[in-house]
């Protein structure tokens, strides 16, 4: 299989072929987990439109999971009034019983992450200048949840405007790892990594620019699968330029993840470069052998990326086994200079924040003086930015894409570590060194996820 063919399967071929279990099956109660927080968000969905769970027992155990976890790790915030949230779960149970279902999301607990909108929801977006704010209308993968009948509780806690693998703020505080709540949770879609990984929520979304949906998966053990650019569209933003973000689904296993990547998924004429291609249903899709399938094993850019003692052996290991199940996996290494490669990264990262609301923000003295210091150091990066230099970046960029073009022609999936370094002290904002190097950036240890951003093709991440 090559690129091409690759990109066409849009869920992923890993997030396919390493787990069983996609597609949907009857299911019945002898088959269900005791408790309704443990079953997965598909178990869920059948047991509820079955009507074997109703959906008022699923918001109570779920809130009541909340209410003792929560305190502990702090993924959940802005909690809708737990009165209204019962009064909608038992109307979606009324709708169930005149025959009337929404969706495969109906009635389900979801928690948004903070970066975007749910109509009627506090979104602060990790902000002080926001604190407070309520949405009036749901951002576009949110109202297509909503449109499957997810009843939405509250947001999962992010870094102040989404910069930073770290999930902490002025506002909500800082978000803990799920295993370990001395430790970080990742970021920047934090929250949602660790309210799953803990059974608060059944499934999350998130979105990524610089490894947001990969590092809080990898560092909580679920899924985060950044999406092809414009498979899941954004109407919230500039259109055309930079397309370095998008958003995607999070989720406990495969199942989950697919079935939440077909729902957010889909063209709107709203938004000119998302994809007019269509998903196939959830149903459509089947786990597949890995024999004979070779896998690019990137590893550390040839020593390039400083890695964390015991981070590189981790992954072979990983990679090993999967030999088993008939892989191949050879090291390789793009043809690139990835100096080159960062260079390209910060003045895209620079250009795109420095242009946006963070500029405006930043112009007004008021508010510049909210903003962490690394926003600061973003939009300051950017100013006076001359249009040669983000030229240049452009045909860089290009040439990553046919570098990768190159390695697609031997092998079919590429792989490399989410992150450079483990979970650390959740009181430390962001690793000062990595093996006694200095990190000159509040994120150059994750510099190990550019490389997929700025090649816009699909990611997968598991523990």
């Amino acid at each position: 299989m090559k690129r091409r063919q690759f990109l066409k399967t849009s869920a992923g071929l890993g997030a396919i072929a390493v787990m069983p279990g996609v597609g949907h099956s009857a299911i019945s109660a002898s088959t269900l987990p005791s408790e309704i927080t443990s079953m997965s968000a598909v178990q869920l969905s059948d047991a509820i439109r079955s009507r074997q769970v109703s959906c008022a027992e699923v918001m109570s155990a779920y809130l009541g999971r909340i209410g003792r976890y929560n305190p502990v790790y702090n993924a959940v915030v802005s909690m809708a009034d737990e009165d209204i949230l019962m009064a909608e779960a038992r109307n979606a149970d009324e709708e169930l019983a005149k025959g009337q279902y929404r969706g495969w999301m109906h009635g389900m607990p979801m928690a948004i992450k903070d970066l975007a909108d749910a109509e009627g929801l506090q979104a602060c977006y990790g902000s002080k200048i926001f604190e407070g704010h309520v949405a009036d209308a749901d951002s576009l993968h949110v109202a297509r949840m909503r449109a499957q009948g997810a009843i939405f509780i509250g947001k999962t806690n992010t870094p102040e405007f989404g910069l930073g693998s770290q999930s902490y703020n002025n506002v909500h505080g800082t978000t803990k790892n799920a295993y370990d709540p001395f430790l970080v949770a990742g970021g920047s879609s934090g929250g949602a990594a660790t309210a799953m990984a803990t059974h608060m929520v059944p499934i999350a979304d998130g979105s990524d620019m610089m490894g947001s949906l990969r590092n809080p998966a990898a560092f909580n053990n679920v899924i985060g699968f950044r999406p092809s650019q414009g498979r899941v569209p954004d109407i919230s933003s500039e259109l055309f330029y930079h397309q370095l973000a998008t958003d995607g689904p999070m989720g406990r296993n495969v199942s989950d993840t697919i079935r939440l990547l077909v729902t957010m998924a889909g063209h709107d004429s709203r938004a000119p470069l998302s994809l007019r291609d269509s998903l196939p249903s959830y149903d459509t899709f089947k786990p597949v052998s890995l024999k004979n399938y070779k896998i690019g094993w990137l590893g550390d850019y040839n020593g390039y990326l400083i890695m964390e003692e015991g981070v590189l052996p981790l992954c072979e290991n990983s990679l090993n086994g999967l030999t088993d199940h008939g892989a191949i996996v050879e090291p390789c290494s793009p043809d690139y200079d990835m100096a080159r490669l960062w260079e390209t990264w910060l003045t895209f990262r620079h250009w795109a924040i420095s242009s946006g609301l963070l500029r405006t923000l930043y112009d007004d003295p008021k508010t510049r003086n909210l903003l962490k210091p690394e926003i600061v150091w973003e939009v300051e990066g950017g100013l006076n930015m001359p249009a040669s230099r983000v030229a240049k970046a452009a045909v860089a960029r290009a040439d990553w894409y046919r570098a990768l073009e190159s390695l697609f022609q031997t092998y079919d999936i590429l792989a490399l570590p989410t992150a450079q370094v483990f979970p650390f002290d959740a009181n430390i904002h962001w690793p000062k060194s990595i093996n006694g190097k200095p990190m000159d950036t509040y994120h150059r240890w994750m510099e190990t996820v550019i490389g997929g951003t700025l090649g816009g093709i699909p990611q997968y991440t598991c523990s």
